[in-house]
């Protein structure tokens, strides 16, 4: 399948990349379907794109590519709602604050998404601890 973004263009995905949110995303939370597909060119990263509305689409990466000790616990609720038998199943994902000065690239620990990757079916979770933040450098000063 093709989608026609005003941003990105001409993105394939396939029925297996779309996910479901029941509940939306932080600040579109009236949007349920998206799709998650690799931007080869620019591995690791990742594009999450609204099925419903062609102007939203975010950079997300995994976490633990860049941050080995990031670590979270779902309660009972989260895994209920996405249908997790095991941690296996859990795809974690953050979104990404692109910007010309690669220092100034960020990425939101305090606010992952969460995705069952057998059901697709995904949730964006707050974690409360302060050692994360919702704009964390990619790139750490040397």
């Amino acid at each position: 399948m093709v989608f026609d973004s005003k941003v990105h263009g001409k993105i394939e995905y396939e029925e297996k990349d779309i996910v479901i949110f029941n509940k939306g995303l932080l600040g579109f939370e009236e949007l349920k379907k998206f799709f998650l597909v690799n931007l080869e060119e620019f591995k690791p990263f990742k594009l999450l794109h609204s099925l419903e509305n062609e102007d939203v689409g975010m950079i997300v990466i995994s976490p633990f590519d860049f941050f080995g000790d990031y670590e979270i616990n779902l309660d009972e609720s989260t895994i209920r709602n996405l249908k997790l038998n095991s941690s296996e199943e859990a795809l974690i994902i953050t979104t990404v604050t692109l910007n010309s000065d690669a220092k100034k690239i960020t990425t939101n620990l305090q606010g992952p998404i969460i995705i069952n990757i057998s059901s697709n079916l995904g949730e964006q979770i707050i974690i409360d601890n302060s050692k994360y933040k919702v704009k964390e450098p990619l790139v750490k000063e040397l």
